[in-house]
């Protein structure tokens, strides 16, 4: 991929950069194991971003 990105194109991918994080310790607990996944999650390999 290039290194010189457009600006919207790099805050797209930082945007799903930040979302793909795992459901937070505390929440897991607090709902008793019910949530153990995040239903938006991605791996960069498997999934690929609409752009």
């Amino acid at each position: 991929m290039a290194t010189v990105k457009p600006a919207a194109k790099k805050r797209r991918l930082m945007a799903a950069n930040k979302s793909n994080r795992r459901v937070p310790a505390w929440i897991i607990q607090r709902t008793a194991r019910r949530f153990l996944r995040h239903p938006k999650q991605r791996n960069w390999r498997r999934n690929t971003l609409k752009m």
